[in-house]
């Protein structure tokens, strides 16, 4: 008998995160202070995910974030290539995710979206059903 996948999980980072340019600014400014940008985002996105997320993940997960920005300023690949590594090594840290390589993460997708009042990183995540995951070597 085959199980049925679970229901996606959803979690909801309720803030933007730094883009790839701020990345790179800080990093031109002093290695010490890119790293300590990822940090601290990384240690807000870790308390977002410990307050929504009670279990480990089946993996692998394929991750579909949705980018809702207050404008359209920021460039798309900014806005979602330094958050997506922030999130995912959150993920990683909170054991959530075993590690972040091909054999965890099968895809990700990136939509975006605006909205004035509220920006915020929708991520939706669907695990790998039971049969599918113990398939994988």
């Amino acid at each position: 008998m085959r199980k049925q996948a679970n229901k996606p999980v959803k979690l909801i980072i309720p803030f933007s995160l730094p883009g790839l340019n701020e990345l790179i600014a800080a990093e031109r400014q002093h290695r010490q202070k890119a790293a300590k940008l990822k940090r601290e985002h990384q240690r807000a996105v870790e308390l977002c995910i410990r307050t929504q997320l009670r279990r480990p993940l089946r993996e692998p997960v394929t991750m579909r974030y949705t980018w809702v920005e207050k404008d359209r300023r920021r460039d798309k690949d900014n806005i979602s290539s330094f958050g997506r590594k922030i999130i995912q090594d959150a993920l990683v840290s909170v054991h959530a995710l075993k590690n972040d390589g091909w054999a965890n993460i099968e895809s990700f997708t990136d939509t975006f979206q605006t909205d004035k009042k509220r920006p915020r990183i929708e991520l939706l995540i669907e695990e790998a059903e039971e049969a599918q995951r113990e398939a994988k070597p």
